[in-house]
């Protein structure tokens, strides 16, 4: 059994392509390449996460909305068939658009709603400063979040203003499916041979009980070019009996992120496509990857650049040039910085501060992971 990273992921598919097979292609990032799946494994897939789903508490014959992505990867699509393989009735309407969430939801009328956790905090903000709608008018009976690391206090503020319970789901970033579901900080994993845990530097499958942070691996049984892989997701959880007391919100399963790839608004920005994007524009010394999270609702991304010259700091055509770049690599609204490059300056740098993403690096020691986004 081999160990990849998610950047991996596609140049092995590729060798393994005379074995793969007919199937969808699907790619938790466009643009690094694609893996197939088998109709045969897609529907495995779509048979498990409903299972999950119907054990976080979704029932036959309930209306559900869903407010997530599917570009490129699974999840989405895939969870939509789960939720008719379950029994529901369910409408997807993507993650943007807070009035259109609102017509949708007063069209539908749904029981459950499943959506990201700051996606579902500016929704909540919204009803009350442009719409002044009171969130229990809507009488939605239960929110699942996913895909995201929730603020502080997410879990329990949505649950109290909608009046709903709140469960939080894990949905892999390799394949989109659905491995886990919990609710205060208390976490079922129905399949732990499929979803493991590992340590950070070592290719070494962590022990059940085992303390410190450990790392998501997804180890698929079906067939395919995945099968017998160990896949580094670049999520990380926290050690044994630490649960919600280490981590920023019980929601999410867990609680950093570490690698290549940065996880913004629900979406994953790919340093090597990024740094790929920009090589093409002349003068650029250093990048640094900037991410907040302001008042606890959506991310802020801010690409800044510094530049080799004076005369590219103060020629906006360059700035535009590495927009357009940018744009074209993430569909995350971002804004883009320029500066001169000075001693020291990095040539790749993340500053994440909402304390989400501990490192590029995996070979860092522990205590350093935490002051070491730039991985440079």
């Amino acid at each position: 059994m081999s160990w990849l990273t998610r950047g991996e992921l596609a140049a092995h598919a590729s060798k393994a392509r005379g074995s793969a097979g007919a199937g969808l292609l699907v790619a938790a990032v466009p643009g690094e390449g694609f893996v197939p799946i088998s109709p045969e494994a897609r529907a495995g897939l779509r048979a498990r996460s409903a299972a999950t789903l119907a054990a976080a508490g979704v029932r036959a014959g309930q209306r559900v909305l869903v407010s997530l992505n599917s570009e490129g990867d699974l999840a989405g699509t895939l969870l939509a068939d789960a939720l008719v393989e379950v029994g529901a009735s369910v409408a997807v309407v993507g993650p943007r658009g807070r009035m259109r969430t609102l017509a949708a939801v007063r069209a539908l009328r749904p029981e459950v709603w499943i959506t990201t956790p700051t996606g579902a905090l500016d929704f909540l903000a919204r009803l009350y400063l442009e719409f002044n709608v009171d969130p229990m008018e809507l009488e939605l009976g239960r929110i699942l979040i996913v895909g995201e690391i929730p603020s502080p206090g997410t879990s329990r503020r949505l649950a109290a203003e909608f009046e709903a319970e709140l469960s939080g789901l894990y949905c892999d970033p390799i394949v989109g499916g659905l491995w886990a579901h919990g609710r205060d900080g208390k976490w079922q994993i129905p399949e732990p041979a499929i979803l493991a845990r590992a340590a950070l530097a070592e290719d070494v499958v962590a022990e059940a009980g085992a303390g410190g942070p450990s790392e998501l691996v997804l180890r698929p049984d079906w067939a395919g070019p995945l099968a017998g892989q160990t896949i580094r997701t670049g999520q990380v959880v926290a050690g044994a009996g630490a649960s919600a007391a280490g981590a920023p919100d019980g929601g999410s399963l867990f609680q950093h992120t570490i690698g290549e790839h940065v996880l913004v608004r629900g979406r994953w920005l790919s340093l090597p496509l990024l740094r790929r994007a920009l090589a093409g524009i002349d003068g650029i010394a250093g990048i640094v990857v900037a991410v907040e999270r302001g008042e606890g609702t959506l991310d802020k991304l801010t690409i800044r650049l510094a530049f080799e010259r004076p005369s590219l700091v103060e020629n906006p055509m360059w700035a535009a040039r590495a927009r357009e770049a940018i744009a074209a690599i993430t569909p995350v609204e971002f804004a883009v910085e320029t500066g001169l490059a000075e001693e020291g300056t990095p040539r790749e740098a993340i500053d994440d501060r909402r304390g989400h993403h501990l490192a590029v690096d995996r070979s860092l020691p522990v205590d350093r992971r935490r002051d070491a986004g730039d991985g440079g």
